[in-house]
């Protein structure tokens, strides 16, 4: 079985139409799963501040591994496109079912945290009732962590075959079936009983292990994918292939982990401030973290369309397809700025209660911040972009220190700062972020210039 590697048409217009059918699948799928997360916090408020304060910390808990966890499984996708490029189904073979075993083994290594996550969120001086509440959570979601990743790391396969349009279905699918069941059997409807917490958990666990099973039954479904056998002799190991997705895999987690760590600590330097001004922001951060959707499913498109062509040894496919993903992308986010400068009250006041005491203060602090989300959307898009880019050429651990230098020692310090020395205050913040994601921005797309005009290094087999 030998797949023979064809190069594209290289045209401006193929490359944009490619990148559009790739991209927008993604960026779809990206926003459906922020809107699970969104609709389980809208559930769970009705039951009261308790039980919203256990499912923010629960979901924070849960996403902190997870992103770690991703990694590897985002590691897949550039291994998938880059071996499919090459016409070699033996490594795409290879570099999915490693992948899985992977991504299975770093959620075993996880259990002993999720059992002791009410012990975890005592030491960190959480209240001991949403403690108990997030612990009973995540006893129970913890198993959707395997399911959730396997999805992912599936998804490389399927992106690279073209075929991301079902991704997009499955996460709308299961988006539906979260919403029904998480209404059901939180707040007891439909003859359902009344579970609070254990039925969220319940279905936090039941809609991943839906999307792993979706996704399976479709590649098993093409006679173009099941010819990778992925599940024959599953338990046959391939300690080159695995080395392979640990060694990408370990970086772009540390990576993710670190953009959203600074993020959490800027929050806290937020709230050191006050309480308006920590609401202001995470009506902002909201708002930006919808718009970052787009550059983050471009991104997906990215390393897949670069990937593709550097297995293919088409060095000017990778030039026009990164070209392809950054100027939509740009455009996209330029639009997104003006429509957060023109109406920044308007948007803010989505997220709240007009007719909330503290309504009108919490919007004039929300406004500026959300001007500055709209600036900050260019850099944190282009920075992306870049770093999707970069593992399209399975080029991560540089990007990772470049990354971490512009988030932490430059983003952060440059975040407290402008707040605090500075006396900017909770704009402040904001300042720090434009500083750290601008730094990110121009490195990690400098280090994609120099690896791409220097000469690649081959797209060589596993």
């Amino acid at each position: 079985m030998h797949m023979a590697p064809h190069r594209g048409n290289n045209g401006w217009g193929a490359h944009f139409r490619a990148t559009f059918a790739l991209g927008v699948p993604l960026i779809g799928a990206q926003l459906a799963q922020l809107g699970i997360h969104t609709t389980d916090v809208v559930i769970l408020g009705r039951l009261g501040a308790a039980h919203l304060a256990a499912i923010v910390l629960s979901s924070a808990f849960f996403f902190t591994i997870f992103i770690l966890g991703s990694g590897f499984a985002n590691a897949v996708m550039p291994m998938v496109a880059q071996a499919y490029g090459r016409g070699d189904p033996v490594s795409v073979r290879r570099s999915v079912r490693m992948g899985m075993w992977v991504v299975l083994l770093y959620s075993v290594l996880m259990i002993p945290l999720f059992y002791n996550a009410e012990s975890i969120l005592l030491l960190a001086g959480q209240k001991p009732d949403v403690a108990a509440l997030a612990g009973t959570y995540l006893k129970i979601a913890q198993w959707g962590m395997a399911p959730g990743l396997l999805f992912m790391t599936l998804r490389g396969l399927v992106s690279a075959h073209g075929r991301a349009g079902i991704v997009l279905y499955v996460t709308i699918i299961i988006l539906s079936v979260n919403a029904f069941f998480a209404y059901a059997l939180v707040l007891g409807r439909f003859g359902f009983p009344a579970m609070g917490m254990k039925g969220a958990a319940i279905v936090s666990f039941g809609v991943n292990l839906l999307s792993f099973v979706l996704l399976t039954a479709y590649i098993q479904s093409r006679p173009d994918m099941r010819r990778y056998e992925l599940f024959v002799r599953f338990w046959r190991p391939d300690w080159l292939a695995f080395r392979e997705v640990v060694h990408l895999g370990l970086p772009i987690g540390l990576t993710m982990l670190a953009e959203v760590s600074l993020f959490s600590g800027a929050s806290l330097l937020m709230g050191n401030i006050g309480t308006l001004e920590l609401a202001a922001h995470g009506i902002a951060l909201q708002l930006a973290s919808i718009a970052f959707m787009v550059p983050l499913g471009l991104a997906q498109a990215g390393t897949v369309r670069v990937g593709v062509a550097h297995g293919q040894g088409d060095h000017l496919g990778v030039v026009r397809a990164s070209w392809a993903v950054l100027a939509i992308a740009t455009v996209i986010a330029v639009g997104g700025g003006v429509l957060f400068a023109l109406i920044p009250t308007t948007l803010a006041s989505i997220f709240l209660d007009k007719a909330g005491e503290d309504s009108a203060a919490v919007l004039a602090i929300a406004g500026p911040f959300v001007v500055i989300a709209g600036i900050f959307q260019l850099v944190d898009g282009l920075q992306a972009i870049a770093a999707g880019l970069l593992r399209g050429l399975k080029d991560t651990r540089i990007p990772m220190i470049l990354a971490l230098i512009s988030y932490w020692p430059i983003g952060f310090l440059a975040a407290w700062f402008f707040a605090f020395p500075a006396g900017f205050g909770g704009i402040g913040v904001w300042f720090g972020f434009l500083c750290g994601l601008s730094a990110a921005s121009i490195l990690l797309n400098w280090r994609f210039y120099r690896l791409v005009t220097r000469g690649m290094p081959a797209a060589r087999p596993i």
